[in-house]
């Protein structure tokens, strides 16, 4: 991974910080991933060439997810165009976009089984669309093969551009989701090519659609409490509907490092001050994901 210069000196202001961070603390044990259920998804996955968050990423709950025989497919391919200081996707320049990739992925939900899928992707600055006609395309399959099948889909913001949204709306999905990551003052070490206002007008031209939508975070990236309560403010007024807060657990060496450890008891304050501030449905615990228990959400009263 490479790192902008930004990052680089964020990156060591928390090193200096973390001096008494001590050992991972026991809420933030996982199971390793194991079970036959996990090893069908697994080898479903291989056999049609497709891409899991749930692998990239690194996610901590793979094998609760896996074991119940869902996940969150990864579309547009595994290189992303951006260099986000806590992600542990691959950076670079991205292969030919895969057109067959949509079938492939509503084959796979089918084979599955599935009654609520997830589709989030690397982002593809490099097209004009930014790759929304691929989501659109991935939604109307589903669809077609599952028609109860409730679609979450987590996009990138696709730097604003109204035309990738209304590709989007031509195939709307049951949740759109779009993640601000961190609080405002840390954009530049953690999303360097992203802008804090930008993603909350996104979502609040999806809200406006009438779509149900829906946002996450991490936590003990650096930010204060008081800097998420803001950040959770600021959801509401854009029209979200839906939060998910986790704590941001390090990769790899190269990105970013943990600043802290939210404790339990701080992640139930977000939980119960932003169901007071309007939130319809909060997820907030120290490995919660964005798509976890994401099938609840889509039967959520809004």
């Amino acid at each position: 991974m490479k790192i902008n210069h930004h990052q680089l000196a964020y990156k060591e202001e928390i090193e200096k910080e973390r001096e008494n961070l001590g050992k991972r603390p026991e809420w933030l044990k996982v199971k390793l991933p194991m079970g036959d259920n996990f090893k069908d998804v697994l080898h479903l996955m291989r056999n049609s060439k497709l891409n899991t968050v749930c692998e990239e990423a690194k996610c901590p709950n793979m094998a609760e997810c896996w074991n119940n025989r869902t996940a969150t497919f990864m579309i547009l391919g595994d290189t992303c165009t951006r260099s986000c200081g806590f992600c542990n996707v691959k950076l670079g320049l991205p292969s030919e976009l895969d057109l067959d990739e949509p079938r492939r992925v509503a084959e796979a939900v089918e084979q599955l089984s599935l009654k609520h899928v997830v589709i989030t992707s690397v982002n593809r600055d490099e097209l004009s669309d930014g790759g929304a006609g691929i989501f659109s395309e991935t939604v109307r399959l589903i669809h077609k093969k599952i028609a109860n099948c409730t679609i979450e889909i987590l996009i990138p913001d696709f730097k604003g551009a109204v035309n990738s949204f209304e590709k989007i709306m031509e195939n709307p999905p049951d949740i759109l989701n779009h993640n601000l990551e961190t609080v405002k003052r840390l954009y530049h070490a953690v999303r360097p090519q992203a802008k804090y206002e930008r993603s909350l007008e996104l979502i609040t031209w999806f809200k406006q659609k009438g779509l149900r939508t829906k946002s996450g975070i991490m936590v003990g990236i650096g930010e204060t409490k008081e800097e998420v309560v803001e950040l959770m403010k600021d959801l509401v007024d854009a029209g979200c509907d839906i939060l998910t807060i986790g704590q941001y657990l390090q990769p790899t060496k190269t990105h970013l490092p943990v600043h802290r450890y939210v404790t339990p008891e701080e992640f139930v304050f977000y939980k119960v001050e932003g169901m007071k501030m309007g939130f319809k449905a909060i997820e907030s615990a120290p490995l919660v994901r964005s798509s976890y228990h994401a099938d609840k959400h889509a039967t959520t009263k809004i």
